[in-house]
């Protein structure tokens, strides 16, 4: 048998040409895809901008960093694997299938939304409690010294994690998997606004009103002046909780908004990898 030819072996610009233009016409009908390519530079350049600009205008916070950051590391995770937990768990139904065969079976979309729920709460837990002993056998830091109010804290983070997760399940119900890098980037491109590892004063005037729309800014804050004044602040948990009632409300609003109007398109049997 004879040795290819060059002419055979050699690439083709066509070819090229062509997958290339296959992979534009998916990035240009896919609005998700084009977001996730501007976001996660924008977001760590503003991030870690207010944590720079944080730490130079306040000098004495340096020796408190440690406690600081370490907290709001594992708190943040909260309401990141919150989140992650219910669109993960939806998304597996599409991956495989059967989402179309549970939503004709006698499952009702609210006992499916609480199935939801639950497994994230499993998945948070697992993944934060290992965490948190690890942090206190490698640096000798327990978050658990914030007391009962971390308990205030972690339902306030994940129950906004439950909210983002269930809009974003809406939303993929609406466009598809393309919309899928939401369940990863979207808590992250508000990440800046809710004042992890800085206050919200230091980020422009015009922010203060978004982030002030934010559950999770008031979690941080919270935590910031427990370990800076040693003051328990109910009131910035009670804001945050009746905040996170609206955010849950809108959440499975847009849900039930979408997943209804999937059924009436008959998109559910066509979703899936």
């Amino acid at each position: 048998m004879s040795a290819p030819s060059y002419w055979a072996l050699r690439p083709s610009v066509t070819r090229i040409y062509a997958m290339i233009l296959r992979y534009t016409y998916l990035l240009k009908g896919s609005w998700p895809r084009i977001l996730e390519l501007v976001y996660w530079p924008t977001v760590q350049l503003v991030m870690w901008g207010f944590i720079s600009q944080f730490l130079a205008s306040t000098s004495s916070i340096i020796e408190q960093a440690f406690g600081l950051f370490l907290s709001a590391v594992l708190l943040w995770d909260v309401l990141f694997r919150g989140q992650l937990g219910v669109s993960l768990s939806f998304f597996e139904e599409m991956w495989s299938r059967n989402l179309g065969h549970l939503m004709v079976s006698p499952l009702r979309p609210s006992e499916f939304i609480a199935a939801l729920l639950t497994m994230s709460l499993a998945r948070t837990l697992i993944g934060m409690v290992p965490a948190s002993f690890l942090a206190l056998w490698f640096f000798g830091y327990s978050v658990y010294d914030l007391g009962l109010s971390l308990i205030a804290f972690f339902i306030n983070l994940i129950v906004m994690g439950w909210a983002i997760g269930i809009a974003v399940s809406g939303l993929v119900l609406r466009w598809g998997l393309g919309a899928e890098s939401l369940a990863w980037g979207l808590v992250f491109a508000i990440s800046p606004l809710c004042g992890i590892y800085y206050p919200i004063e230091v980020m422009p005037a015009w922010v203060h009103p978004i982030s002030h729309a934010l559950p999770a800014s008031y979690v941080f804050e919270g935590m910031r002046v427990i370990l800076l004044e040693h003051t328990v602040k109910w009131d910035l948990m009670l804001t945050a909780a009746l905040l996170n009632g609206v955010y849950l409300t809108v959440g499975v609003g847009i849900y039930f908004a979408f997943l209804k109007s999937a059924r009436r398109r008959g998109s559910l049997l066509q979703m899936g990898e």
